[in-house]
C-alpha cells in the first residue's frame, strides 16, 4: 500500500489540524490564525534562515557548520520536541540520545583482540533530503503534506546541514536501518558493532576484516555513502586502541598524553598558585589563543583588574575540572584524579 493509499481520505483540514497539533511555533509570539501560513512561508524559504560558521577541528582543519536564525532553530527544536522524540534509533547508535556517551560506544570493545575503526565521509552532507523525508518523517505516521514540510523545515539546500538542532536526531533515523542489519550480521558472526555519528567501530576475535569492510561499504553506497578510506583502522592488541578518544585495550581509560597535560596544569597550580601560574601563561601566549579561548593580544595579566583576575582563574579552574571530571568519568577507580577533582573545587572556593 502507497502513502498515498494510506493517508487519501485525509482532507487539508486535517493536515492543519496535526500541524497546529506540534506546536511547532510555541516559544515564538504570533497570531494563531497566522501560524500555519507562518510555517508554510519558513518551509518554503528555508535557504534565508541560515548562517555559514566555521569552527576549528581538533586535529586540524576546520568545520562548515549551517546554523538556523533564532526563528527557524526554534521550530526545529519544536520539532526535536513533539515531533522526533516519538521514534527511537536503533540500541547500536551510541550517540545523539539519552544516556549515551563516548564511554558508552567504547565499553563495549574493551580488551578485544581486534577492532575495525571506519569513517562515513561527509556524513550530513549526504543524507539528502528524500532520506530525512523517507526515514524521519515515515509514511505510516505522517501524510504527504506534513512529511514534506517537516522535511523541509530541517533541511538546507536539499540536505541535512550540520548545525540545526534537529539535524543528529534525523541522522539517527536515517543510519537505524544500517544499524540494525549491520548489528545482525555482525552479532551472527561474533562481532561486537557500535556507531558513534559518522564513526563505526566493530570488534571481535576471529573478525574478517575484508569481510566485513567490504559489507559496510557496499551498503553505505546504497544509501549514498562513502567510506573515508583515509580514516580506516585495523587495531592489534599490541597498539593502542583508541575508541571515540578512550583507550581500550585492557579497560577504558583516558591516553596518556591527556593526562599528562593534567597532571602538569595540576603541578605548576600546586606549585606557583593558580594566579601565579596564569601569569606564566598569558607572557607565553603573547598573541595566541590563551587559557580562557580568548585572544591575548600582548595584554598581560598583571594589567588586568583584580575583578578580572579572579573571573579568568575562575573560568580557567572550570575548565580543568571539566577535563579531570571526564577522567574520572571513564575510569571512576582513577584515585589520584578524583583527588584532584576535589582539590580544583577547593581552589574555586578559595578563589570566590
Amino acid at each position: 500500500m502507497s502513502e498515498y493509499d494510506l493517508w487519501k481520505y485525509c482532507t487539508s483540514e486535517h493536515v492543519k489540524a496535526v500541524l497546529r497539533s506540534f506546536d511547532l511555533l510555541s516559544g515564538i509570539p504570533l497570531d494563531k490564525e497566522k501560524e500555519l501560513a507562518y510555517l508554510y512561508a519558513v518551509s518554503n524559504h528555508t535557504e534565508n534562515h541560515y548562517h555559514q560558521v566555521q569552527i576549528p577541528k581538533r586535529k586540524g582543519g576546520m568545520r562548515h557548520l549551517c546554523v538556523p536564525d533564532d526563528l527557524l532553530c526554534t521550530i526545529q527544536r519544536n520539532i526535536l520536541r513533539n515531533v522526533l522524540c516519538e521514534f527511537s534509533p536503533s540500541a547500536y547508535a551510541a550517540a545523539y540520545k539519552k544516556k549515551t556517551s563516548v564511554l558508552y560506544n567504547a565499553r563495549p570493545h574493551v580488551g578485544a583482540k581486534q577492532i575495525v575503526k571506519l569513517d562515513i565521509k561527509d556524513f550530513f552532507e549526504n543524507i539528502s533530503y528524500s532520506l530525512a523525508y523517507q526515514h524521519a518523517f515515515p509514511a505510516t505516521h505522517f501524510p504527504p503534506p506534513i512529511r514534506r514540510i517537516l522535511t523541509e523545515l530541517c533541511c538546507f539546500r536539499d540536505y541535512l546541514p550540520q548545525g540545526a538542532p534537529t539535524s543528529p536526531a534525523i541522522s539517527n533515523l536515517v543510519m537505524k536501518p544500517f544499524d540494525e542489519y549491520m548489528g545482525e550480521w555482525c552479532k551472527e558472526r561474533d562481532v561486537c558493532y557500535s556507531r558513534y555519528c559518522d564513526d563505526l567501530t566493530f570488534s571481535g576475535e576471529k573478525m574478517n576484516a575484508k569481510e566485513l569492510i567490504g559489507k559496510v561499504r557496499g551498503f553505505l553506497h546504497a544509501y549514498g555513502f562513502e567510506l573515508n578510506n583515509k580514516k580506516t583502522r585495523i587495531l592489534k592488541q599490541n597498539v593502542r586502541q583508541s575508541v571515540t578518544g578512550i583507550v581500550v585495550n585492557e579497560k577504558p581509560q583516558v591516553s596518556r598524553e591527556y593526562r599528562r597535560n593534567l597532571r602538569q596544569e595540576l603541578y605548576y597550580c600546586r606549585k606557583f598558585g593558580v594566579e601565579s601560574h596564569l601569569r606564566r601563561k598569558y607572557a607565553e601566549c603573547d598573541g595566541r589563543v590563551d587559557c580562557t579561548g580568548k585572544r591575548n593580544e600582548n595584554k598581560e595579566f598583571d594589567e588586568t583588574k583584580n575583578s578580572e583576575q579572579e573571573i579568568f582563574c575562575q573560568k580557567y579552574l572550570q575548565k580543568l575540572l571539566g577535563k579531570i571530571s571526564y577522567v574520572c568519568l571513564v575510569n571512576p577507580e582513577d584515585a589520584e584524579f578524583q583527588k584532584a577533582r576535589g582539590e580544583v573545587i577547593e581552589l574555586m572556593q578559595n578563589i570566590k
